[in-house]
């Protein structure tokens, strides 16, 4: 009888140490992509010297004296008509001196990543006006405690490697008050690596005045920055904006490391043929690229190659389907080709819903971008609606999501000691079968991803649990985080210092 007792002992012991979450997390950031190409060496010089023959002979329009008077002095030449080239020489000079890796920092050091090569993080970006509320289950206009909440529920996601505000927050009268408030939710809420925008040149230095306290004092900031600025200098189709072109001179001003981002849209502001788009939309984040390095030569930028789709039968935003997924992948291809730091836009499904749809679009479209080596995955996080919502199931759901796309990615370990002949010899002439086996439990802890979500049980179980769909399970654990995890990353002092100098809303 007592030995009968131990093995029930020692059998609810071992069900109890498998069913643990690993010692290693079997599928970490960071993994590295780029075994899905799908373009040729011959297309890839094609693209690229498409784009530069564009950026010397076209020219880019509307350029803001104060820029023109730079990129001239470099070398760059008045085409006529008001557009100014850059010549082949400039544009490879700009790709030799810009910085093929660098760290986006936290706040917190442990939670910095560092990006180039093909290293692939998902992460967020988007302005939606609107979030997906729990209670009701339908759109309403985004708040500034949206965004409050998404920042530090984003925070205690593992997968999520940097976050940018995702919504905006629409209840913030005046563009100074938005920026601020949006930076300070960043601060407050969370310490792994930011990005924020500035609407105007002006409201750069209030905000790196906040981030110097939170830093620890004067120019501390700059000695390690944690924010990046996503910033849009070009508008497609081939001219700069100018409000844009400002803020990026005060960026560099202040070493706050840049995403500058093309956003063309395939058949409006660019070509609807995926490859004279994919031209065109590489001559654009060139032109950035020449931009930054000619103001300040190896100053980080992510090269934010984002392509975008519309649905050309009612001119409709379109973030999700089989253009989008070749395209970013396409994208990410010729940055790396290019040896620069990638970022594309993936996972931004059409779905208003957490339905079927939501899941084929954003698993597509975030694996292709990651299978292609994209070094940031910017929408990947929490956007539903064509980017015009954001939603706290979204976020949970998409972390779990980011899990398998990792493990696909570290794809296969073919070791002496893995291919187990000797294992496969002792289960076979032994047990008949691997269950228990030391080779099994190992691969169980290093090898395998134990979903938290997704529903693994058979039906009856699953049906006397309520028959839970995806949405109501995200939402319990939404709502958990959001109850359990209350970081407080601004000291008393800090705080206090911050709102002396700035009006913050919240």
């Amino acid at each position: 009888m007592s030995a009968r007792r131990a093995r029930r002992s020692g059998r609810k012991e071992r069900l109890a140490k498998h069913a643990a979450p690993p010692a290693v997390n079997p599928a970490p950031p960071g993994q590295r992509g780029g075994v899905y190409r799908p373009l040729s060496e011959a297309n890839l010089q094609g693209i690229y010297e498409t784009a530069v023959r564009l950026l010397s002979e076209l020219g880019m329009g509307e350029v803001p004296q104060r820029l023109w008077d730079v990129l001239s002095e470099s070398g760059a030449q008045d085409l006529g008509n008001q557009r100014l080239g850059l010549p082949r020489d400039m544009v490879e000079r700009a790709i030799e001196l810009a910085p093929k890796a660098f760290p986006l920092h936290g706040r917190d050091p442990k939670r910095t990543i560092q990006i180039g090569g093909d290293r692939v993080h998902f992460g967020t970006g988007g302005a939606a006006v609107q979030t997906l509320d729990m209670d009701t289950g339908l759109y309403r206009a985004s708040t500034l405690a949206d965004l409050h909440n998404f920042t530090r529920l984003q925070d205690a996601l593992t997968n999520v490697s940097w976050f940018t505000r995702c919504c905006i927050a629409t209840d913030v009268a005046g563009e100074l008050d938005l920026d601020v408030n949006t930076a300070y939710a960043l601060m407050r809420n969370t310490t792994k690596p930011v990005a924020t925008a500035f609407t105007l040149a002006e409201h750069v230095a209030p905000l790196v005045e906040m981030f110097d306290i939170a830093a620890g004092g004067p120019g501390e900031f700059a000695k390690r920055p944690f924010v990046k600025a996503h910033i849009s200098p070009v508008i497609s189709p081939m001219r700069f904006g100018e409000d844009a072109v400002d803020v990026t001179f005060a960026c560099l001003e202040h070493n706050i490391p840049v995403s500058c981002i093309t956003a063309a849209q395939a058949g409006a502001t660019a070509p609807a043929t995926l490859a004279g788009f994919l031209a065109q939309s590489l001559a654009e984040t060139l032109a950035s690229l020449v931009m930054v390095n000619t103001i300040k030569p190896g100053h980080p930028m992510v090269f934010s190659n984002w392509p975008l789709v519309i649905d050309l039968r009612t001119g409709a935003f379109a973030g999700g389907g089989g253009e989008i997924a070749v395209l970013n992948a396409a994208s990410a291809q010729v940055s790396n080709w290019l040896g620069l730091p990638s970022g594309v836009a993936a996972s931004m499904t059409d779905a208003k819903a957490i339905d079927a749809q939501y899941g084929v679009e954003k698993g597509m479209t975030s694996l292709a971008a990651a299978l292609s080596g994209a070094n940031l995955i910017y929408e990947s996080s929490g956007m539903t609606a064509s980017l015009l919502g954001a939603s706290f199931e979204a976020f949970v759901l998409d972390d779990e999501m980011h899990s398998l796309s990792y493990r696909a990615l570290r794809g296969v370990e073919v070791t002496a000691e893995n291919l187990g002949f000797d294992a496969i010899c002792d289960a076979v002439l032994g047990e008949g079968h691997f269950l228990g086996g030391d080779q099994t439990l190992g691969a169980m802890e290093r090898d395998y991803f134990y979903p938290l979500l997704a529903d693994r049980d058979n039906p009856k179980t699953w049906a006397d649990n309520g028959a839970p769909d995806a949405w109501t399970r995200a939402k319990q654990r939404a709502h958990e985080i959001l109850a359990e995890h209350q970081p407080e990353y601004l000291t008393p002092d800090q705080d206090r210092a911050i709102r002396e100098r700035i009006d913050i809303l919240i």
